[in-house]
């Protein structure tokens, strides 16, 4: 649908956010890539970091889950090129998340880096928030991994409060992520 960098944001550029569809699925992996390789990659080593890469955002992988009933996922667009993306995940859970009220799952909160302080982010959390709702969910929880400072910060200014932490595993390597959550 589009390149891999997005242009730059302008005084003029109006985000819209939407649900994705299937002809989003090349830009979703190759934003889903870009940003993970951005923001993780010097934490793997070349190895574990393609291995990941080549199943989570593969182009099979995103066609699969644009297509799964239990994932909703939303881009931000700055005309007909896809500047972010993020998901929820019915029927997930963590062992720390099972007394939450009509919990659901965040995942894959991305923002090319281009466009992050633009207030994209806040424009997809808001939009998921309200999705969420709908589906009569309660709680939003998600995961982030403990040295990402600048997405927990960014967590915590949305108002979601640390409740556990879990392993994230990436080929050989296993991380610790925290887990947060929200009421909505």
């Amino acid at each position: 649908m589009g390149s891999v960098i997005p242009p730059s944001p302008s005084s003029t550029t109006k985000i819209g956010i939407r649900r994705s569809t299937s002809q989003d699925a090349q830009s979703i992996a190759d934003l889903g890539r870009e940003v993970f390789t951005t923001t993780f990659g010097y934490g793997l080593s070349p190895t574990d970091l393609a291995t990941y890469l080549s199943t989570a955002y593969s182009l099979s992988t995103i066609v699969s889950e644009l297509k799964n009933p239990e994932l909703t996922t939303l881009v931000a667009t700055n005309g007909e090129e896809i500047v972010g993306y993020i998901q929820l995940i019915e029927g997930e859970e963590d062992e720390c998340v099972k007394g939450l009220e009509d919990p659901i799952l965040l995942q894959r909160f991305y923002v090319h880096t281009a466009w992050h302080g633009q207030g994209v982010g806040r424009k997809l959390m808001d939009e998921i928030e309200r999705v969420a709702r709908g589906m009569g969910k309660m709680t939003i929880w998600l995961s982030v991994w403990e040295e990402n400072h600048k997405s927990m910060a960014v967590y915590a200014k949305l108002g979601f409060e640390k409740i556990g932490m879990r392993d994230f595993v990436a080929g050989e390597c296993v991380q610790r992520d925290w887990i947060l959550w929200k009421k909505l």
